[in-house]
């Protein structure tokens, strides 16, 4: 419960104001079909992260404790200053001559990786033992985050306080970089 939980945290704060959440307002204001682009966003994270979860799983089984340790600590407090960074969307996705889920699918797929919440993915899996609750966690935060800017999209976007967001999220992975550091093993079943 406890990976399921951290991880849906952690992923949500890291996505608010990230460029797939900038994606997710781009496809609903030029898609307008915002159930397939909710599955699409769904399928997409959710197989970023199970490929992203079975490397984190599989630097668990091949490195040291003490070195995953390290490793994790040191992504966390990485992704800790890199969530402070506003992410911006470089360029606009090409969607046209392609139904609303298979443009989201694609482009959110593609989008993710390498993306902190992706990289996140990896060092959750690598710090818990519990690959299906992680799994579950990033994308159900993923799903949280990404699914007002579908459904309220820009109205809800000058609302929102991105820079406490941002340093609500900083604080996060920092703490978790600082409770991996403490506590006694890496991997947690």
């Amino acid at each position: 419960m406890e990976a399921l939980v951290t991880s849906t945290v952690i992923v949500a704060l890291a996505e608010i104001g990230d460029k797939t959440q900038l994606l997710s307002f781009v496809l609903a204001a030029k898609l307008k079909r915002k159930y397939a682009i909710m599955v699409g966003i769904f399928v997409a994270t959710l197989a970023n992260h199970t490929l992203a979860g079975y490397v984190g799983a599989w630097l668990a089984g091949l490195l040291s404790p003490l070195m995953l340790k390290w490793i994790i600590a040191s992504s966390f407090f990485a992704f800790g200053l890199w969530v402070l960074r506003p992410d911006t969307l470089e360029s606009d996705p090409k969607l046209h001559g392609r139904g609303a889920f298979v443009a989201t699918l694609i482009a959110f797929f593609f989008v993710e990786m390498g993306d902190k919440t992706q990289l996140a993915t990896v060092a959750l899996a690598a710090r818990y033992d519990a690959l299906v609750a992680v799994i579950m966690g990033t994308t159900l935060g993923m799903l949280i985050a990404n699914a007002p800017a579908v459904w309220i999209g820009a109205a809800l976007a000058h609302r929102i306080n991105m820079k406490a967001i941002r340093w609500i999220a900083a604080a996060s992975f920092l703490a978790l970089g600082v409770w991996t550091l403490a506590s006694g093993g890496v991997r947690l079943y």
